[in-house]
């Protein structure tokens, strides 16, 4: 224990990182709106540098509770019970993209607003073939979890490292590739996003935000792997992991929903 204390609560001392984020963020947020008006990338790119410090300052302070023995059993629950809120907001926000996307898809509008009579894809709109990439995208993230699954029993079950080891490294190299794969799509849009049409704003507006969380899950997933690589966590101390790998498995169902409704029902 860092401190001799009488209760298993963790006691945090005064910290920096919350208002430096939301300092960041808010120019982040400023930056992307600056550069979608075609003013500057650089303000985007200042707040996003700040919030990636402060992504590292933190966990690694985080980190280092952990080593210390901070988190109590009763402190894991708590940390547990956070990131499942977190998960539940995340729920809500891609909610949000589906409910424009099947908006517009069944009420599409037609040229004499407000008369719904207009056609979703728009007549000439080149849809991608949902049996191509996105197909062999949809096998890469379920093979992932199954690799993630493998790397988590390992662990916890067997305290087995280097199987847990092997698993996350093949769930990383899965991550990087569904991430490839989704950016040469891109790549062969037949239009980009903010060009004035419906589909492909609503489009890449659902799955470039999955995309920004499978970057994120990566990520997440690679600081588990290096500090498996360096002898931290245990089958009875492993929330940084549980909690990465819950947010995976959540990606890819927001992903099988994605391509059952936009690559499938919605390019039909």
């Amino acid at each position: 224990m860092s401190q001799t204390r009488n209760h298993d609560y963790q006691i945090l001392p005064p910290s920096i990182w919350p208002l430096l984020s939301a300092v960041g963020a808010v120019i982040m947020l400023s930056g992307a709106v600056m550069w979608m008006q075609h003013v500057t990338p650089f303000v985007f790119v200042a707040g996003l540098l700040i919030v990636l410090y402060c992504m590292y300052g933190w966990w690694s302070d985080v980190v280092q509770e952990g080593e210390e023995g901070d988190h109590t059993p009763v402190v894991r629950i708590g940390l547990r019970y956070g990131f499942i809120l977190f998960i539940m907001s995340e729920v809500m926000f891609f909610v949000a993209w589906f409910w424009n996307f099947f908006k517009n898809a069944m009420y599409p509008l037609g040229p004499e607003y407000p008369l719904k009579d207009g056609v979703f894809p728009p007549a000439g709109t080149e849809v991608f073939d949902p049996w191509h990439l996105p197909l062999i995208n949809t096998v890469i993230l379920l093979l992932s979890g199954v690799t993630l699954t493998w790397a988590h029993h390992a662990l916890v079950q067997e305290n087995n490292r280097r199987d847990a080891i092997n698993g996350l490294i093949a769930t990383v190299i899965l991550g990087a590739s569904f991430t490839a794969l989704q950016a040469y799509e891109y790549s062969h849009a037949q239009q980009a996003i903010g060009t004035g049409s419906i589909y492909w704003d609503t489009f890449f507006m659902a799955t470039g935000f999955h995309g920004a969380h499978v970057i994120i899950g990566t990520i997440f997933l690679l600081v588990c792997l290096i500090r498996l690589l360096k002898g931290q966590m245990t089958p009875e101390q492993h929330v940084g992991f549980e909690a990465a790998a819950w947010y995976w498995h959540f990606v890819d169902v927001v992903w099988l929903f994605l391509f059952a409704s936009i690559y499938i029902w919605g390019g039909a």
